[in-house]
This record gives structure tokens, sequence and C-alpha cells, in this order.
């Protein structure tokens, strides 16, 4: 396995974070537009090139072809060919179960036109739970409130049905004091954002916010902090000490070194490995870090996001082995660890369910 022992035998992972993958056909230009947003890029690739040429192009090329019965590193042009000879549903089907991801943690009220958690555990033959995300739960909330009461007393009762079926709450916040907000400071932010509301306008009052967030902590179940930069979360991180619910930090890079800073710190925060473990894992105990795929659109993102995982995971583990750092056993414990094993803990996922 291209020299990396560790990959020998992999247990599937437990993806913590994702949004499902598209239903229908695409084309060239579709997957391309699919792909861009992978690539993090806007807009069409230059005049004369393709956003396969670029890491995750290169990745899918390497890893997503065998899977549809071709060779590794076949023009883009043949793999979407087969791609849709095969069609969408069954082409998805087999590259999520040929991913290495055993159970997904899937962002509840994706777009339509991305697989539900239950329609992927169905492609992929595998348990799929749903996370609630805080803020649009309160938007769908808020379309259909015809006053501050209502608003306030239906987000508590949407709050308390999630927390009977989902695995987790979710929240975009970028900063969070490290207070809750009091009853007169919820009623008159609810007030402003109602007001000036249009339909479908997404939650930006800060109260609100902190709001549904000491909510969803109060339930108990974790929640996932999908912030930019963890830092202006601190007093927040601080402030939930000891209260009984676990965080978990998924930033955006460059900060994967510094949520696995602030998860070292607290005994209750985590953080996602990120793209670069070398770099989180060197900053927390390995038992405060997990995967995650990101994964939204193309099933071939679930492929990539394991497999470039856990091959550098296997470089990591092996230079500490060579180096006399840890000992041969130690390398695939570390790996099962941050792959699966405290996902399994932190989202409380028994063996079976996972």
């Amino acid at each position: 396995m291209d020299g990396l022992p560790f990959l020998v035998d992999q247990p599937p992972l437990i993806d913590q974070y994702s949004f499902g993958a598209v239903h229908d056909e695409l084309g060239l230009g579709s997957f391309e537009t699919h792909l861009a947003a992978a690539a993090g890029a806007h807009g069409p690739a230059p005049a004369g090139t393709s956003y396969f040429d670029s890491f995750t192009g290169l990745a899918i090329r390497r890893w997503c072809p065998p899977l549809l019965g071709l060779e590794p590193h076949c023009p883009p042009a043949r793999y979407l060919a087969r791609r849709r000879e095969m069609g969408a549903y069954r082409a998805g089907r087999m590259l999520l179960r040929g991913s290495g991801i055993g159970t997904f943690l899937l962002a509840a009220g994706a777009p339509s036109d991305l697989t539900s958690a239950a329609e992927l555990a169905t492609a992929a033959a595998a348990p799929a739970h749903e996370v609630v995300r805080l803020e649009p739960l309160a938007e769908q909330v808020a379309d259909t409130s015809g006053s501050v009461d209502s608003f306030i007393g239906y987000t508590a009762e949407a709050l308390y049905a999630a927390a009977q079926h989902a695995t987790a709450f979710a929240s975009g916040a970028t900063h969070c004091e490290g207070r809750a907000p009091e009853a007169g400071e919820v009623r008159r932010a609810a007030d402003r954002w109602l007001r000036r509301r249009r339909p479908g306008e997404r939650l930006g009052e800060p109260a609100l916010v902190r709001h549904l967030l000491w909510s969803a902590v109060a339930t108990g179940l974790p929640v996932q902090l999908h912030c930019p930069d963890p830092q202006p979360l601190a007093a927040f991180l601080r402030a939930t000490t000891g209260i009984g619910a676990d965080l978990v930090l998924l930033p955006e890079p460059p900060h994967h070194r510094r949520a696995a800073q602030l998860a070292a710190v607290h005994a209750h925060v985590y953080a996602d490995a990120g793209p670069c473990p070398e770099e989180t894992l060197s900053r927390a105990p390995f038992g405060k870090l997990l995967f995650s795929s990101g994964a939204r659109g193309l099933p071939e993102l679930y492929v990539t996001g394991a497999r470039c995982f856990v091959r550098a995971m296997a470089r990591l583990v092996r230079e500490w082995t060579d180096e006399g750092l840890c000992g041969p056993g130690d390398g695939r414990r570390i790996t099962e660890t941050v792959g699966f094993g405290t996902a399994r803990r932190v989202y409380r996922l028994s063996a079976e369910a996972a």
C-alpha cells in the first residue's frame, strides 16, 4: 500500500462533519462547479485549464476511478463518461461504500439537492447520524412565528424536539461571550430581528446566537462550532467548563493549530484534526482530535477526504516510529483514536450504532 504499512486493514473511519452528496447526474460543467468549491475557488477555471488541475482534482483522479472500474489517473473525460454510464445513484453508492468511512455525521437541513442522513445511509450501507444546525432551526421557526413570544417559545420547543433524535448540534457562531444572555436581552434581540427580517434571511443577531448556543449546551448534547477562527470563542469555552456538554471546534484553515491548542486547554473541548494532522497532533492529546471529510456535493470528496487523512496519519506515525518516538503498535492506535475512537466517545456512538 504505497509503502505505508499502517494502511493495511485500516478500520472504517467516523466522519464527524459533511453535508451529503448530490442526487443528480453531473456533466463536466456541473462537476467542475462542485470541484471548484471543494478546491476553495470561485467562478469558472481560467480558459484552457480545469479544476481537475488542483490537489483535490488529482486526489479524485487517483482514488476514485478504481472504485468505478477504471485505472488510476485516467483522463477526466473518461472518468465522467464512466460515471454517466453507471448512473448517478450507482456511481455514488460505489464511491461511498469504497470511501473507507463506516459512519457519517451529516448536517441536517442541507439543500434538497443533497442526500439526507437516511438517503446517505442507504447509499453507503452505513450508519448516518443527524447534526442539527442551530441557526437554520431558528430561521425556520421565525418563518412561521407571528410574535416575539411565539418565536421564543417555538424555538425552545424545536430545540427540545431536535435533541430527542439528533446526535449533536452545530453553530456557525464566530463570537460568543462567556455568559448566557438575559431574558430581556433575548426578547429585544428577537424583536429587532423579526421586525426587519425578510423571509429566508439568515440569523445575524449576536444575542440570539448566544441564546441558541447556551440552550444547546443545556441539552447535554455535543455542540460543533464551525468557526473561521476559534479564538473569539475562548470566553464561551471557558464559561462552559463543567456544564456537561462537549464542544467540538471545526475551524477553517489556517486555524486548526489554534483549535488544537484550545482543545488541549479545556477538558470538554475537542478539535478537528484538519488537513495537516502533523500540525494538530503536536499541539493536543491525540484523544482530543477527530477526523472529518467536510464533503459537500460530490461523493468523490468522501473518498479523497478519507484517503488523504489516512495517508497523512500513516506518514506521520511512520516518521515517529523511524525516529524511535513511538513503538510499532502505537501508530495504528493513534490513527484509530483520531479516525474513529474519539468521535465514538464524544458523539456517544456505540460500536453497533457507529
